[in-house]
């Protein structure tokens, strides 16, 4: 029996690979992380195209309760249904570490993922440093690491993507414009000059999906409405000609 980690993809339904799908619909129980991202159809999209019930899995049940997926493995073949890639923006190592810690044999179908995704903006992936995110703040809480990372991603030239917080089951979700205010926040007190109105930016939405895609200053992009989520925001390093001509068009 096995343990199936299989990408679906960023927007809907049909991103799934046929080898993933195929996959699927032999698989007795099928659990959804869904607490990391979210695609643009409902789950009851899902089951119609693959068969079979969805069970979703919760922040909780991954971290927590992992240990009922892994022991259903060992009697019948489980899909772990990841949006995006398995191994993309959020790692799923320590569900596979456990799972090969009680022998349960485990399998992986790869996807497209945010990280390769914003390759249609058009700077070139290998030039992308650290990777960061920005969560929400709460009280006692108000991180500065995006704000570190785009600092030590400037000094070398590289471009920095930044990954947008979000809470589906309180429908929260931050916004390009959430994000501009954050780094601005942080300038004010940090007073690095590492960003300001005047920093160039991509806001990007639903990437992979009906994508909405704009290149221009932070205080031009606070003006805009990116509409649904997912969001991310990009701030680009040192440009070659091509990726100049390249990010133009989202101007």
């Amino acid at each position: 029996m096995t343990l199936y980690f299989i990408g679906i993809g960023l927007n809907d339904e049909k991103d799934i690979t046929l080898k993933g799908l195929e996959t699927v619909k032999k698989c007795e129980y099928i659990y959804l992380e869904y607490y990391t991202s979210m695609l643009h159809c409902d789950i009851a999209d899902l089951e119609d195209l693959y068969g079979k019930k969805i069970i979703t899995a919760d922040r909780d049940m991954v971290e927590k309760r992992a240990d009922e997926i892994i022991d259903q493995a060992r009697e019948e073949d489980v899909a772990f249904l990841v949006i995006g890639d398995i191994f993309g923006a959020t790692t799923h190592t320590d569900l596979m570490l456990r799972a090969k810690e009680k022998d349960v044999h485990c399998a992986f179908i790869h996807n497209a993922s945010i990280i390769n995704g914003v390759g249609i903006v058009g700077l070139e992936l290998y030039k992308y440093g650290r990777i960061t995110s920005i969560p929400f703040q709460s009280p006692g809480f108000s991180p500065e690491t995006h704000y570190t990372v785009l600092k030590e991603n400037k000094t070398h030239g590289l471009h920095t993507l930044m990954l947008l917080d979000l809470r589906p089951h309180e429908d929260k979700f931050m916004t390009v414009n959430d994000a501009i205010k954050s780094l601005l926040e942080l300038e004010r007190k940090r007073k690095e000059q590492v960003f300001s109105e005047d920093t160039w930016c991509i806001g990007c939405a639903r990437i992979g999906g009906d994508h909405k895609i704009k290149y221009a200053t932070a205080k031009n992009l606070l003006a805009q409405d990116f509409g649904e989520p997912l969001h991310c925001l990009i701030i680009p390093g040192e440009l070659h000609f091509v990726e100049e001509d390249a990010i133009a068009q989202w101007k």
